[in-house]
């Protein structure tokens, strides 16, 4: 028996985009991403010049290790699954039809439910054994302990950064920018991250001028993406007097490519370049809010009525 009194045969499935430990990876990682499409060379070579930049994404041992933490608090077993790349989903729905799990709370490590990330990783279940029963998490954008465990991350990167400014500095919230059809076809992604970023700034204490939302690290395919970019956002800042800008991710839980090279080489040289000091709120990684969060998550569908069928 478990902590929350549930059989061994239920646990708890985690699901992440992947990435891949080494550059050598890269061609093989894109493939995946495109679902076998090859991609222009010089594609693939940017992205081999992204991980290159920043040596490697810690992305897979993060959510592994955010994984191991959360089954000791929960006192269950706790699974981890990348859709494109090791340890891939297929295989961890295996290990888990193996070890005679019946029923998984999935939890994608994507807070703000978007077609092209949670309902991606819900396509990536549907080859799983019919036995193996799903009840999956659809978004969890406003739970108080994740809006917590980035307020505490804010607050204490905001305030060694201003230490340093002296001086008040306002705040970009950020998130994983989608195509703009995507928002007009009805997803509910622009809501829920605009929610998250307003919940946040109220528990940070930010005044209603002190912070505004941008869309970072738009893809390389034609038509619009959602907007604004962090980039006009910090033009828009400059033009308004400011000299500082303080970034948060709100999109994602964990350092990774988007993080790393995105904000901490791309936006900061970018800042730089228009005059602009830019620092950046640390990742949530294995914070203790945010590991609850999840355990808070898992506890409320265990007590409730489990699902019938599957994802």
């Amino acid at each position: 028996m478990t902590k929350f009194g549930q059989p061994v045969s239920t646990a708890v499935l985690l699901l992440a985009h992947g990435s891949p430990e080494k550059i050598a990876d890269v061609p093989d990682f894109l493939l995946r991403v495109t679902s076998g499409r090859q991609l222009p060379a010089e594609v693939v070579e940017e992205v081999k010049h992204r991980y290159a930049a920043i040596g490697r994404s810690p992305l897979t041992e993060i959510t592994l290790k955010q994984g191991k933490l959360l089954a000791a608090m929960l006192g269950m077993p706790v699974y981890v699954g990348m859709r494109n790349w090791h340890p891939l989903v297929a295989k961890t729905l295996g290990e888990m039809t193996g070890d005679g799990i019946e029923r998984a709370i999935v939890i994608c490590m994507a807070p703000q439910n978007s077609r092209t990330s949670v309902g991606l990783y819900r396509n990536s279940l549907r080859d799983a054994d019919p036995a193996l029963r799903f009840d999956f998490v659809e978004s969890w954008h406003d739970h108080r302990l994740l809006v917590r465990a980035f307020a505490e991350k804010l607050m204490a990167g905001r305030n060694r950064a201003q230490a340093q400014a002296a001086t008040s500095i306002p705040v970009v919230f950020t998130a994983h920018s989608v195509p703009q059809q995507t928002i007009l076809d009805g997803d509910p992604y622009e809501i829920q991250t605009r929610a998250t970023a307003k919940l946040v700034a109220e528990a940070a204490g930010l005044e209603k001028t002190g912070w505004r939302l941008a869309f970072q690290s738009q893809g390389m395919s034609r038509g619009p993406w959602l907007g604004p970019t962090l980039e006009d956002t910090i033009i828009e800042l400059g033009r308004e007097g400011q000299s500082s800008v303080f970034v948060q991710p709100i999109g994602f839980l964990s350092d990774h490519v988007e993080v790393l090279y995105d904000i901490d080489i791309v936006a900061k040289t970018y800042a730089e370049q228009h005059s602009m000091r830019m620092w950046r709120a640390d990742s949530l990684n294995d914070s203790p809010p945010l590991i609850s969060a999840l355990a808070d998550i898992v506890h409320s569908r265990i007590t409730a009525p489990p699902p019938s069928g599957s994802a």
